[in-house]
């Protein structure tokens, strides 16, 4: 076998985690889900004026998708899937630290609702790469209420600002 053969059969090899057509529509359909849910989050924070936008909310839930769906994709057993999972949310929740401003004044804290949206975001990710797309597409809806909705049933003086 010459050297060109031997590369060519190493770059197939290394390409070869899509085995079929159903796996490699399943996944890029789970991708792209994410990221579609992902940008309705970050746009409705985007239109707010939050830190995270678009891009991020759209990163987050990709990303957690992808984590999920890598794990599922070689076969990983509950326990390290639940691993993966656990590792998501922490990490989840040092990202949306940094979205957190404590100003000078007592009790003036912006930006846990962006956080807890990141965060929320994330589980939406975890759920499409798991192929729980109705749960979703529903927690997503559920999340937009809240977000879009909610500030104007509750009393002002109830509403985070963040």
């Amino acid at each position: 076998m010459d050297v060109s053969q031997i590369i060519l059969t190493t770059l197939v090899s290394e390409f070869s985690d899509l085995t079929d057509v159903e796996q490699a529509t399943r996944v890029s359909l789970r991708l792209l889900l994410a990221a579609l849910l992902g940008g309705l989050l970050g746009y409705e924070r985007e239109t707010h004026g939050k830190a995270a936008g678009i891009r991020t909310h759209m990163l987050v839930c990709t990303g957690s998708a992808l984590f999920v769906i890598g794990f599922v994709l070689v076969g990983a057993g509950d326990d390290a899937l639940s691993r993966v999972v656990q590792g998501i949310v922490a990490g989840i929740g040092f990202l949306g630290v940094g979205t957190i401003i404590k100003g000078g004044r007592m009790n003036e804290v912006k930006g846990l609702t962006t956080a807890a949206g990141v965060w929320m975001t994330a589980a939406v990710g975890v759920c499409v790469g798991l192929g729980l797309e109705a749960t979703a597409v529903l927690a997503t809806l559920l999340m937009l209420f809240i977000l879009q909705v909610l500030p104007h049933i509750i009393e002002p003086r109830e509403r985070d600002d963040g």
